[in-house]
């Protein structure tokens, strides 16, 4: 009997193996749209808020007498 013959049968011991691997690890994806929905409605929500907010001063505004109102009749 020489070396290379066996009394396993190789199909059997191709399948156990295949059964024997481990399942390749899947990556969850929801942490991620989870992530980039959060980031985009946050922008969304600065962005609206900088729109809609008054300008803010620092000092109050003044008018000269070239910037006030005259009716031009």
């Amino acid at each position: 009997m020489s070396l290379t013959d066996s009394a396993l049968d190789p199909d059997a011991m191709a399948q156990a193996r295949t059964l024997l691997t481990p399942a390749p690890v899947r990556e969850r994806l929801w942490p991620v749209v989870a992530a980039a929905a959060f980031a985009a409605i946050a922008a969304l929500a600065l962005a609206g808020a900088m729109i809609t907010a008054p300008p803010v001063v620092s000092q109050p505004m003044t008018t000269s007498q070239d910037e006030t109102l005259t009716p031009v009749l």
